[in-house]
């Protein structure tokens, strides 16, 4: 009986915690065919969201056509029309050979939509119109 009651809790935990992550994978992308990657949403403890990126096999900005200088991860909401979440570099190398990355941030709102472009300039406060990865 006290092994059912474990069990019990158990399966109520683990549910009550992946209800409050939200996972979403990027589509396909026609710009770099190879790119893949996915949003976790979570909810914490003060209301707001802890919004995580991944990529992998994302070319070099560089290596673009034409060549751009970095990607810029957006996000969209019911509140704010476009807001940029920040930088995410693409790493490779000896032990990463993936051409992966990943960038947090912590927002107020839900984001209803995240999506990621090429930028030439770290700087803009607009995204660019081709969009790398996106997430509807």
């Amino acid at each position: 009986m006290k092994t059912m009651k474990n069990i019990t809790y158990i399966l109520f935990v683990a549910l009550a915690l992946s209800a409050c992550s939200n996972k979403m994978t990027f589509q396909d992308s026609s710009v770099v065919p190879a790119a893949s990657g996915d949003v976790k949403v979570k909810k914490d403890k003060n209301d707001n969201y802890a919004i995580t990126v991944n990529v992998r096999n994302l070319a070099e900005p560089k290596k673009l056509s034409p060549a751009r200088e970095v990607y810029i991860v957006w996000m969209q909401s019911d509140r704010d029309l476009v807001k940029k979440l920040g930088q995410i570099s693409v790493g490779s190398g000896m032990f990463n050979k993936s051409l992966s990355g990943e960038l947090t941030a912590t927002e107020t709102v839900k984001p209803d939509r995240v999506f990621i472009t090429a930028e030439n300039d770290a700087q803009t406060l607009n995204p660019s119109t081709e969009m790398i990865l996106t997430i509807k």
